[in-house]
């Protein structure tokens, strides 16, 4: 493999591990724990989806 190409796919496995992080911390959190009681969010749902969506409608309501 070429340098460059080691470099990307380093940067993909950091950005992923930052992504784990940042989505558990964002899972843990009061404000997600309300949005998904407000909305009557399965807590047993896909947490991936939950969470972008809970950051979408957070950036939306930010936006305005």
């Amino acid at each position: 493999m070429t340098n460059s190409i080691i470099a990307a796919h380093n940067r993909r496995e950091q950005d992923q591990k930052i992504w784990l992080g940042l989505r558990q911390a964002i899972a843990k959190s009061s404000g997600f724990q309300r949005w998904q009681q407000e909305r009557d969010i399965d807590i047993n749902g896909d947490l991936e989806k939950q969470v972008r969506r809970y950051l979408e409608e957070t950036l939306e309501t930010l936006a305005y």
